[in-house]
């Protein structure tokens, strides 16, 4: 969802208790890094509130 910009589908992921909002692909990229790297602000800032400290 994040590396293909999809806000409302990124929300309801990182909403599921069985989803890591970290979690890596095959080249360590996170969610976060993808949506960084399109310049998808939504999709960042939603990203970055929702992964544990």
């Amino acid at each position: 969802a994040a590396m293909n910009g999809h806000e409302a589908l990124a929300k309801l992921l990182v909403e599921r208790d069985d989803v890591e909002a970290d979690s890596k692909d095959n080249d360590g990229r996170t969610p976060l890094s993808w949506a960084t790297l399109i310049g998808n602000e939504a999709v960042a800032k939603l990203l970055q509130f929702s992964i544990p400290t």
